[in-house]
């Protein structure tokens, strides 16, 4: 059992980012059962779900003559477009069935601001509005996190990078994650997660 500073990130195991879903990851099924083995080691669990409104602005089909993985420009800065996923009380926004949920201490929704996207568990995507994790964290004692789960490059990275700018100690777990991997983004990823002294695994 991991000391009781040290907390667990499921980073959004859904459907959606699984294979056959609408916003796939390759092999994003495979990490469920490694993920499962670790939520035993930690005795706080956190899972996130990306949990958008239909029409959300951060949607192709939200924008005349746009089409999925262009990029736009937002009030909070480049936006990419993503297929509709994980719109809410769908089939594709649950977890993913084998992943042992019952163990979450607590399940942080993100994205639900339909003219925000939000890829970090910490914060949406203007950088300022909190989801409520830094204080639950706080709250716990919790010091280290642990991130595993979908995408690396994306929502896995983006809560790694807050979780270091909130001053915890950071691992990402990369056996239990899987990449986009869109133009070269996971080494990208990586390489900006070292320089901010994050400790991939």
């Amino acid at each position: 059992m991991r000391p009781a500073n040290e907390a667990l990130l499921v980073i959004d195991v859904q459907n959606d980012f699984c294979p056959k879903g609408a916003l796939a990851v390759t092999d994003g099924d495979t990490i469920v059962p490694l993920i499962n083995d670790i939520l035993g080691q930690y005795q706080t669990r956190v899972f996130t779900q990306d949990w958008h409104p239909a029409g959300h602005a951060s949607f192709a089909s939200s924008h005349a003559d746009k089409a999925p993985f262009e990029m736009i420009e937002m009030p909070y800065g480049p936006q990419v477009l993503w297929p509709d996923h994980c719109i809410q009380g769908s089939i594709g926004a649950a977890f993913h069935p084998d992943l042992r949920t019952a163990s979450a201490d607590v399940i942080i929704r993100k994205g639900m601001n339909p003219s925000l996207d939000s890829y970090s568990a910490f914060f949406e995507n203007d950088h300022v509005t909190p989801t409520g994790l830094a204080g639950y964290l706080s709250a716990r004692g919790i010091t280290l996190v642990r991130l595993v789960g979908l995408a690396t490059d994306y929502c896995v990275f983006y809560s790694a990078l807050d979780a270091a700018g909130l001053g915890l100690d950071v691992e990402v777990d990369r056996a239990a994650c899987r990449a986009i991997d869109l133009d070269g983004s996971l080494k990208a990823a990586e390489a900006l997660m070292v320089s901010k002294g994050i400790k991939l695994l």
